[in-house]
């Protein structure tokens, strides 16, 4: 077993080298364009429970609950905590933004006029890892309020009276850790060490034989990766873990083929010859990296992995299923992957999956969709949300270690 750890100087230059390159990573579209959203979202829980493609650092899932707790503190009604809780998020943005460390700061361009609090980003995983006890949506816990002040107040009556006790009312994890003092004028997205240990015992409680358990709990820091399956520890991955992602990989490679070439045709119809020429390089380079790895595509086991999406927990319908096993199919079976790039049959197919999932809607059959087109659709590789969850883990890992003690080690 791994005994030592190979520590890396995680200077401001090496945060700020790592932060470049999610950047440039999510230059790429991430829409959905081929409806693989079912067997996507189902590997990624799989992998990273609770992580959400739109979150950015670890301590929001502590400045959420801290902030809906002081409305709970004031008793805040009902009827006003939305507008209350969003002055108070609104009012940590430029406290953040006086911070050393403002990369991933929700609303850092926008300032009050963002869309999504942090709040609305972060409910479904603070439930996930049970930091947020109450189990309805933020809706539900607003209109809740007034209900929990009564059966607080009921409960503090019992303890006067030494009745019969009912367990007291909670919405928030017991052991969530307070803020510090000065919050939230003196606020930053780094966590300390008590806070990095809580959100760590929160992930190996909730979400145990995870990916995103297993590498907060090694607590070891690694190289910057666009992919989880280029990890340091990847051969190291327990077998469950491997398997799965075996699968998650060869799904992610050959289906971004599918949306290189839906780019082509796209471009093409647009008449652009240079997006045209852009799309088909990018298809090359796909189809290069395929024949270079056709060994492993061939050997690829179909029935594992569609008997694995099921077990993750994936609805996909039989039209979906039927498009991806076709897509496989024709890339195995083709003599080198280019040549997709003039298969009429193969264009068909994509065709025909953009009618099925967008109708009237669909740009490669609708010119008026076609000329709102902006060059570029759905063509980053699909990472089942490891992009957002190496930020989040290496946010505790950094964390653990700013007391200057080390991680513990595995032996």
């Amino acid at each position: 077993m791994f005994s030592t750890f190979t520590w890396l100087d995680y200077s401001e230059q090496e945060r700020r080298r790592a932060l470049d390159v999610i950047s440039l990573f999510k230059l790429q579209d991430t829409r959905d364009e081929l409806g693989l959203a079912s067997i996507r979202d189902a590997f990624a829980e799989r992998f990273f429970p609770g992580t959400t493609t739109i979150q950015t650092r670890a301590r929001y899932f502590l400045f959420v609950p801290w902030l809906c707790r002081e409305l709970e503190k004031r008793h805040v009604a009902s009827t006003h905590a939305p507008q209350r809780l969003r002055r108070l998020e609104e009012a940590l943005i430029p406290h953040l933004m006086n911070s050393k460390d403002v990369d991933g700061l929700i609303g850092r361009e926008a300032g009050k006029t963002v869309q999504r609090m942090p709040s609305s980003i972060y409910w479904a995983g603070l439930r996930r890892w049970n930091i947020l006890i109450f189990e309805g949506s933020l809706a539900q816990y607003f209109r809740s309020l007034d209900r929990f002040y009564d059966s607080s107040k009921g409960h503090r009556s019992m303890l006067d009276a030494n009745a019969e006790i009912r367990p007291e009312p909670r919405n928030w994890h017991p052991h969530l850790p307070s803020p510090p003092e000065g919050f939230p004028e003196d606020a930053s997205l780094m966590l300390d060490s008590r806070e990095a240990a809580y959100l760590r015992e929160r992930i190996l409680n909730t979400c145990p034989g995870t990916l995103l358990a297993y590498l907060a709990d090694r607590g070891e820091r690694w190289e910057w990766t666009n992919f989880v399956w280029f990890h340091d520890l990847a051969a190291e991955f327990p077998n469950g873990i491997s398997h799965g992602l075996a699968h998650a990989r060869l799904f992610s490679e050959v289906m971004h083929g599918a949306a290189r070439l839906y780019n082509v045709m796209l471009a093409e119809a647009q008449g652009r010859e240079d997006l045209t020429e852009k799309h088909q390089a990018a298809f090359g380079v796909w189809a290069e990296e395929r024949q270079a790895q056709v060994q492993r595509l061939v050997s690829w086991d179909l029935r594992d992995f569609w008997t694995l999406v099921s077990a993750a927990g994936a609805r996909v319908t039989a039209p979906t299923r039927t498009f991806v096993t076709d897509w496989i199919e024709r890339v195995r079976g083709s003599r080198h992957p280019r040549h997709m790039l003039a298969s009429r049959d193969t264009r068909e197919l994509i065709r025909r999956r953009e009618e099925r999932l967008k109708k009237g809607r669909a740009r490669l059959s609708n010119r008026r969709h076609l000329e709102l087109w902006k060059g570029d659709s759905g063509t980053s590789q699909l990472d089942f949300r490891w992009t957002v969850s190496q930020r989040l883990l290496l946010d505790i890992i950094e964390g653990l270690d700013s007391s200057g003690h080390a991680v513990r080690a595995h032996a």
